[in-house]
């Protein structure tokens, strides 16, 4: 996401490179190309003119740090701009005094409110809440049994009255039924509306009024770019809406949508969408976002994600096995399984600070690569995964791996000297008090920076985007004790 407005932020920044300070001239140049950028990326207008303004008078009025560099300022105080623009910090869902919390989803047709629905009932039960979804959608063909199929998935209730029903009277039907049986909140799925449906419109208001929600959560689809800007005002002046969920984020290389409802609606974003898959939603935080548009990152996401996948026990066993350099192939496929339920791997690159210029064409050369090596562990006895000194000593296996994942053996035999090195760094690292995040993966050498990440748990094994070493490029790492098998390939 905001590969394209990531890129042309750099590109503004070049020119302050080399200035001594910042002045009228400089960061007027520079704020032109931010304008061009922000206008491109489809972000209101209103919205260009009042941060431009906002950068300007602050860039301006900053003070000379001694040490920082003009281009280093510029960031920061754009940095601190977009964080303002889009929020200014975390906006937590509404939790009512009294069960249970009602919340209710609008939008118009195709933003992804039934699927948004179920993916917050289950970030909710993740968190311990207990949540009744409510189908209140009777005009959508199969939107009832969409949201139905969903909840059976995630194994949260769906409460329905069938499509003949009036959506008020399903929703406050739903609402009492939330209240008798202790459910501690109530999420209504509602049918989605053009803004010219007055009647729609109509029907939303009855709604509202019928359950008075503590949320009325806008979704909307992020690819609309600026039009959000039009949306969020006519929901809020006809509805009054509380917060926003931005859907497809995965897919919006743009980033308009974000940066105009906040300042439109003044109601916060609270979550976005960021895969088809019912896990993808978390919490909008603006500051993380900020440094994603500008390049930097978001360790603190990619540590919740793994977090969230990885239990502590089975860190502590992996950190024992890399520490005894007894990692082997049935770890590196669990390590693999992990990446592919956090996400996509070039999704998680972006993530790490320096890591948005990699292209797209090497991130699919990892993937590629990454399949041919679990194709040729999958061809591997459970005996070989769990010995792999094993192959080194016997060709033919290797050969019989070959042959088994279609492969050629000089294919086996290099991606089993790379897990040997890998395997040895791992153990370096661990012994010098960190969890290596990604320490290179068998086969994919070349890009280098992807040393460890500390904090990361459970990916120690992961395999990443390195092989140079990483961590601290031109420091002398202390040779791998030598162990027997695998010197000899």
């Amino acid at each position: 996401m905001f590969e394209e407005l990531a890129q042309r932020f750099e590109d503004s920044v070049r020119g302050l490179k080399g200035e001594a300070s910042i002045s009228e001239g400089n960061v007027d140049s520079a704020l032109k190309d931010v304008r061009r950028a922000l206008l491109d990326a489809d972000v209101s207008l209103p919205v260009v003119k009042s941060f431009i303004a906002e950068v300007r008078e602050k860039a301006l009025g900053a003070d000379v740090v001694r040490g920082v560099s003009p281009d280093q300022q510029f960031i920061k105080l754009v940095h601190e701009e977009l964080v303002e623009v889009m929020g200014g910090a975390n906006a937590p869902l509404a939790k009512a005094e009294q069960s249970p919390t009602v919340v209710l989803m609008a939008g118009l047709q195709g933003a992804g409110k039934t699927t948004a629905t179920a993916k917050l009932g289950l970030h909710l039960k993740e968190q311990g809440r207990r949540a009744l979804l409510v189908a209140a959608d009777t005009y959508r063909p199969a939107a009832i049994d969409q949201l139905q199929t969903l909840g059976q998935q995630i194994d949260v209730e769906v409460f329905s009255l069938g499509a003949d029903a009036k959506p008020e009277a399903i929703a406050e039907a739903g609402l009492a039924k939330g209240r008798e049986e202790g459910f501690d909140t109530v999420i209504v799925d509602t049918a989605g509306r053009l803004q010219i449906d007055t009647s729609m419109m109509e029907e939303m208001v009855r709604i509202r009024s019928a359950v008075a929600p503590d949320e009325v959560l806008l979704v909307v689809d992020s690819m609309i770019g600026q039009e959000a800007a039009d949306l969020t005002r006519s929901f809020h002046e006809q509805v009054g809406i509380t917060g926003a969920v931005l859907t497809k984020m995965d897919g919006d290389s743009r980033g308009g949508a974000a940066l105009s409802i906040r300042k439109v609606s003044g109601a916060p974003i609270k979550f976005i969408g960021t895969g088809e898959k019912v896990e993808a939603l978390q919490p909008f935080h603006p500051e993380r976002m900020a440094s994603r548009i500008l390049g930097m990152g978001d360790v603190l996401t990619l540590v919740e994600k793994a977090q969230k996948e990885v239990e502590i026990a089975d860190v502590e066993k992996m950190q024992r096995k890399l520490q005894e350099a007894s990692f082997d192939f049935s770890d590196f496929v669990k390590q693999m399984r992990l990446i592919k339920r956090m996400g996509s791997l070039g999704g998680l690159m972006k993530m790490i600070p320096g890591m948005n210029k990699i292209d797209d064409g090497m991130l699919k050369q990892g993937e590629a690569q990454l399949k041919r090596i679990e194709a040729m562990i999958g061809s591997m006895t459970v005996q070989e995964r769990e010995n792999p000194d094993l192959l080194a000593s016997q060709p033919s296996r290797r050969r019989r791996i070959a042959k088994g994942s279609g492969h050629q053996p000089a294919e086996v035999d290099k991606m089993l000297a790379d897990f040997q090195k890998m395997r040895g760094f791992m153990q370096q690292m661990s012994r010098g008090g960190g969890m290596p995040g990604m320490p290179g993966m068998p086969g994919m050498g070349g890009m280098p920076g992807m040393g460890g990440m500390p904090g990361m748990p459970g990916m120690g094994g992961m395999p990443g985007m390195g092989g140079g070493g990483g961590g601290r490029p031109g420091k002398k790492m202390k040779p791998a004790k030598k162990r027997k098998g695998f010197g000899e390939l």
